[in-house]
């Protein structure tokens, strides 16, 4: 029978770790998996439309433990549902989830923090106490990037043997160069067709550094009058970044479009991305305009250069440095052979490390070879030695449920 799987997270915004969640619903092997996803109101209207129809959408907002009622309903879901996996997505969801599922006897409880907590680094150290508790209700914590892995284990001290690497992925055959036509696009969404398109995917908070593009983008402006820059995404700060554009004089070539579910089609018709972000994960956002065979001028910024190898994907720039970000920018524009090389390098790249077939069949694995390690952890030892010859279907000890062998 298929491993029950809870994926939870108390967001309440669609960004990229929002998206990671969707990937896996949508693609992790019925055979193997039953899959449920448990989030607040406001982000399960977000994800419904591009929910797959068989997984099971519980709307719950759960910021704590210690919010006694929110933490009984969601301790009485995983008993009732028979949660075997339970799969928390950024830290705060975590530290409310992960010990409620070791008290319920959850055989693997499952973290992938995706971007390290910007609100804690000035007491990092001082909380640590925090990460040590996670560290004890939490069997694997998922990396998504190499950096986010070191950040981990070497600021949060999290155990090492805990924490595995798994990329964020792309859907290489929806983002290609080939999916859409630049120009029917540009036509599409009424962009100029005689200058350059810039383009901003992400939320717009304070994380992704819209500020910065903006301002850079009034030395584009000098050089190219006819450029546009898009922002795509919604948040928090689009009214304080449009008056921005205003107080910079240039509202007139700056467009806010909001969220987008066709993200390949607005890639395809700019000439350049920019991802301007002061700190990431792994940004799906560079990957996807690598795939689309986009220039691409991002922040270095933990894990955004395991992605754009600069000179050699894409270029890089500091974080925060608006001067940095118009030189690049117009370096590309003015020569658009380098971009075109740097695209077509950046295409190969992530179509060799970033593809969503590989993050699935990773997550697959570490699922089922945590599972397994519970499993035998349960059972005796007359049990781990028959699994040469049985397959571990599920069991539960803490929690009440039963051991299910099934004959190879």
């Amino acid at each position: 029978f298929p491993i029950s799987v809870m994926h939870f997270t108390n967001s309440v915004v669609r960004g990229g770790a929002e998206e990671h969640i969707l990937t896996l619903l949508r693609n992790l092997d019925r055979n193997h998996f039953r899959l449920h996803l448990v989030c607040p109101g406001e982000c399960a209207k977000l994800l419904a439309p591009d929910l797959p129809a068989d997984v099971r959408l519980i709307r719950l907002s759960f910021q704590a433990p210690h919010q006694p009622a929110d933490a009984i309903r969601f301790a009485r879901l995983v008993r009732e549902l028979r949660i075997e996996i339970l799969h928390s997505h950024l830290f705060s969801a975590s530290m409310a989830a992960s010990p409620i599922g070791w008290l319920c006897g959850v055989p693997v409880v499952v973290e992938t923090p995706h971007v390290r907590e910007a609100w804690r680094q000035g007491f990092l150290k001082k909380t640590r106490a925090v990460d040590r508790m996670a560290g004890r209700f939490v069997d694997r914590f998922i990396a998504v990037s190499e950096a986010n892995a070191r950040y981990l284990i070497e600021e949060k001290r999290l155990p090492a043997r805990k924490v595995s690497v798994i990329h964020n992925g792309c859907d290489l055959r929806k983002f290609s160069p080939e999916t859409s036509d630049p120009s029917e696009m540009r036509r599409k969404f009424d962009l100029s067709a005689d200058g350059p398109v810039l383009l901003v995917i992400g939320r717009l908070e304070s994380q992704k550094g819209h500020r910065f593009s903006i301002e850079a983008f009034r030395a584009v402006l000098r050089e190219f009058p006819t450029a546009q820059l898009v922002c795509v995404g919604e948040g928090s700060l689009r009214q304080e970044l449009a008056q921005l554009a205003v107080q910079f004089g240039i509202d007139r070539a700056v467009r806010f479009v909001g969220h987008q579910a066709n993200v390949n089609d607005w890639l395809a018709a700019c000439d350049v991305s920019i991802l301007p972000s002061l700190y990431e994960g792994l940004p799906l956002a560079a990957i996807e305009s690598l795939a689309v065979e986009r220039p691409l001028v991002a922040t270095r910024v933990d894990g955004t250069p395991e992605v754009v190898v600069h000179g050699q994907t894409g270029l890089l720039v500091s974080p925060g440095d608006s001067q940095e970000l118009a030189a690049s920018l117009l370096r590309l524009l003015r020569c658009p052979e380098l971009g075109r090389r740097l695209a077509r390098a950046g295409r190969e790249w992530v179509a060799k490390r970033f593809s969503q077939e590989q993050q699935i069949q990773k997550t697959q694995e570490l699922y089922l070879s945590a599972w397994n390690l519970a499993l035998v952890g349960a059972g005796s030892l007359a049990c781990a030695s028959a699994l040469s010859s049985w397959n571990a279907i599920d069991f539960r000890d803490r929690g009440g449920y039963s051991l299910r062998l099934e004959k190879n």
